[in-house]
């Protein structure tokens, strides 16, 4: 390995005086020392025209907030199933618990992530392999995707949020989420330790794992009355129904379960037209894999304008909501901020090179809600976007997003299996390229 040369005196003083060389360096030093890089960075006529119009809308009602905790992709799926359940029910204003379904996705999780290590332990993995390590450090986060929220409603429905509300540990996880963690790391210990208890340790665990759940937020219902009364005044009552027959009675017409995940993976080396699977990365043992279309971002762009246009749904999509964000105005655009004048510097990856080189993933679910076409009927200008960060920014929680952010920072959105063409329901049935566990394109929302 080559000597790594550390820096001299000489480097740093030639450095100081060609800093000092510039005015603008000082200038600028004096701006974000007192301002803050965005403040300066801010691009003040491309925030000032990115308009809140849309020419095409759908109304989903306030916005939810998802507090402190990774929950976004639980958030928007449920977003999306909100619309059609009020649609359903005749209802101006109604929220399912998101507890409810994380709940059962931490409980599916800590089984399928122990079964999945209890596999590798027998095979003989080294504890010091990639694959065990990124495993251990990547368990019992919040995140997650569109495939397996639906493996969460597909098997356990869902319920209003009134009768399974949040509690303490569902809107701030952190501590939660530890304790979990703990949980399943002193039970792979003792797996590697112990390979004959294995079985034995796995079901103790789980049981562990329902029992700090549990405390944690609350005893979820196995069945409960339903009675609302509509937004016309009438009154309606079910009387007792369980959680899975609520979904398929207020959701089930959506087909949301059909429902597959089209993605832009920029990289050259995995064509499009091909589906693309991730190793380990699931939540319910015996649920739909983890598998998404590679598609064109046009695609993509398409397939969500017509659902919004002809459906009159919300769609699902993950982005890195990150790059280029106005939070408190809530607005994305690719030339929001100019950081690269203020330190003349040229960040001028595109978005192929972001994704290989570890500057962008999907972090963060949202859904659309809206977009503005020109009169061509064909150009799409702008998007309006459903978060879960509240009603307090942006306008009242909702988001504008400009037709060429959503080329470079969105990577994924779910859509009816329905509308593909031929040639790409062709390819759903064909086996995935796998991808490893650690890949970009396993990144939860």
């Amino acid at each position: 390995m080559a000597q790594i040369q550390p820096l001299d005196a000489a480097q740093l003083d030639s450095m100081r005086e060609a800093f000092d060389a510039d005015k603008s360096n000082r200038m600028a030093m004096n701006a974000v020392t007192a301002a803050g890089i965005d403040k300066v960075a801010r691009n003040y006529d491309r925030a000032r025209l990115l308009q809140r119009r849309f020419s095409i809308l759908v109304d989903d009602g306030e916005a939810t907030h998802q507090d402190r905790s990774g929950r976004c992709w639980l958030f928007s799926s449920l977003n999306v199933a909100r619309f059609v359940a009020k649609r359903n029910m005749n209802l101006t204003e109604f929220e399912f618990s998101q507890n409810y379904a994380m709940y059962f996705d931490k409980l599916e999780r800590i089984n399928y992530f122990l079964q999945d290590i209890a596999a590798l332990v027998r095979e003989g993995e080294s504890i010091d392999s990639r694959l065990f390590q990124h495993m251990l450090h990547d368990v019992m986060g919040d995140g997650g995707q569109w495939t397996m929220a639906l493996n969460i409603y597909k098997k356990y429905g869902a319920v209003p949020k009134s009768l399974y509300p949040e509690t303490e540990s569902s809107k701030n996880t952190g501590e939660m989420n530890t304790q979990l963690r703990r949980l399943l790391h002193t039970a792979v210990a003792h797996m590697v330790a112990e390979p004959a208890r294995i079985d034995e340790i796995v079901n103790e665990t789980v049981q562990a794992g329902h029992r700090m759940l549990t405390i944690h937020l609350g005893e979820p219902p196995v069945e409960f009355d339903w009675e609302w009364t509509d937004k016309d005044g009438k009154f309606h009552r079910d009387g007792t129904i369980t959680p899975q027959e609520f979904w398929k009675k207020y959701v089930g017409d959506a087909n949301l379960e059909e429902y597959v995940c089209l993605v832009d993976d920029p990289r050259e080396e995995h064509p499009k037209g091909k589906k693309i699977g991730i190793e380990h990365l699931n939540n319910v043992a015996g649920g739909d894999p983890t598998e998404y279309l590679n598609v064109p971002v046009q695609f993509m762009k398409d397939c969500v304008r017509t659902i919004l246009d002809e459906q009159g749904i919300p769609v699902w999509f993950g982005a890195d909501c990150h790059p280029m964000m106005d939070r408190e105005d809530g607005a994305w655009a690719v030339d929001l901020f100019e950081y690269g004048k203020v330190y003349d510097v040229d960040f001028d990856m595109d978005k192929e090179q972001r994704v290989r080189f570890a500057d962008s993933a999907m972090n963060h679910a949202m859904a659309f809600v809206g977009v503005d076409v020109e009169d061509d009927g064909k150009t799409t200008r702008r998007w309006r976007v459903e978060n879960s960060w509240g009603t307090k920014i942006a306008d009242k929680g909702y988001f504008t997003m400009s037709d060429q952010w959503f080329s470079q920072y969105v990577y994924e959105v779910a859509v009816p299996k329905a509308m593909l063409p031929e040639e790409y329901l062709k390819a759903l049935d064909e086996a995935p390229i796998m991808l490893p566990a650690w890949d970009p394109m396993g990144a939860l929302a």
